[in-house]
């Protein structure tokens, strides 16, 4: 699986872009944004409240319930605003 973090949420975590190969205990984006929290360090930051990220995968938006699959590109990132 490839993850990809954006703005804040890439300065917290340290880097852009990491591959991870999940466990069968990871079904959705929420289950792997824990997962990743339980990291610790600048990922417990980054992930510590899901409210303040929004995710893509495969380049689509999604809820935080969407099932993943270890061939998916997962994205994080801050809500955006327009203007």
């Amino acid at each position: 699986m490839k993850l990809l973090y954006f703005a804040w949420v890439r300065q917290k975590i340290g880097r852009s872009e990491e591959m991870l190969s999940p466990s069968s205990q990871i079904a959705t984006v929420r289950d792997l944004a824990e997962a990743l929290k339980a990291r610790g360090g600048g990922y417990a930051e980054a992930f510590g409240d899901l409210s303040r990220l929004r995710a893509a995968v495969n380049q689509d938006h999604v809820a935080l319930d969407t099932p993943v699959s270890p061939d998916d590109e997962v994205a994080f990132f801050p809500p955006v605003t327009g203007g």
